[in-house]
């Protein structure tokens, strides 16, 4: 996987960067939020993680645009680490989760460096906590912190403190932990494939996805049409300066 390949890459140079793993409803939250936006754009990789994406990309010309699916991504990179000798954190998900995620990946991948794992709490931190995890996180000198607060919150929160942390890489996965920690089950890959895997997710939890997915996904197809049509035109932007 050429994501793995990079990643790599970046740890061996001793860079430091964010990854965000993109959907539909990822790209329609930045396309409203330009705040959003820019942190998408100031990323080092922004991923495919979704068929919708890969199409889309493909019918503009890239060709060998490939999904990098959240859980297969953890799972390449855990095997990836447990060979390279690399540490990895795991922040984010429901109580327990986290911790649950650390447990699994060291089953599966014997010498797999567990730096830790933890995850806030459902409610805004006051500024002593937030300086009280990144504390904690950072001391645990991981390679690869992955970050599971849902979107947009996982990206806000990796642009906002990436000057702080040390590690190489801070990945935001998403729904990868309930899936790789075995609370939410994952669509066939038949499924995956025909880009059906929105359905599958939407009949396990309708109160929570429904405006994702029947909301967001035709605003996606919409502005795909304009944009086709010539009605709409959407610049790349440049990242914002270094400073």
């Amino acid at each position: 996987m050429r994501t793995v390949e990079t990643i790599r890459g970046w740890i061996a140079a001793g860079r430091r960067e964010y990854v965000c793993v993109t959907n539909v409803h990822s790209v329609m939250e930045a396309h409203r939020d330009p705040a959003l936006r820019a942190i998408y754009n100031a990323a080092a990789l922004a991923v495919p993680d979704g068929m919708p994406l890969v199409w889309a990309g493909r019918a503009m010309g890239h060709h060998d645009v490939r999904r990098v699916y959240g859980p297969d991504l953890m799972l390449a990179l855990g095997e990836a680490a447990s060979r390279e000798g690399w540490s990895c954190y795991f922040y984010g998900g429901m109580p327990g989760v986290a911790e649950e995620v650390q447990r699994r990946l060291g089953a599966r991948f014997p010498g797999l460096r567990a730096a830790g794992a933890s995850a806030p709490p459902f409610r805004p931190l006051t500024p002593d906590e937030t300086e009280a995890e990144l504390a904690v996180i950072d001391g645990a000198r991981a390679d690869i912190v992955f970050v599971a607060l849902g979107c947009p919150r996982q990206e806000r929160w990796m642009a906002a403190h990436r000057p702080r942390l040390q590690a190489a890489v801070l990945i935001g996965v998403g729904a990868a932990f309930d899936f790789v920690a075995g609370r939410l089950r994952q669509a066939p890959r038949w499924m995956m494939r025909l880009g059906l895997e929105w359905l599958f997710r939407l009949l396990q939890e309708p109160g929570r996805l429904w405006y994702r997915y029947l909301v967001y996904n035709p605003l996606f197809v919409a502005c795909l049409v304009l944009q086709a049509v010539g009605l709409r035109r959407y610049q790349p932007e440049e990242p914002p300066a270094a400073t």
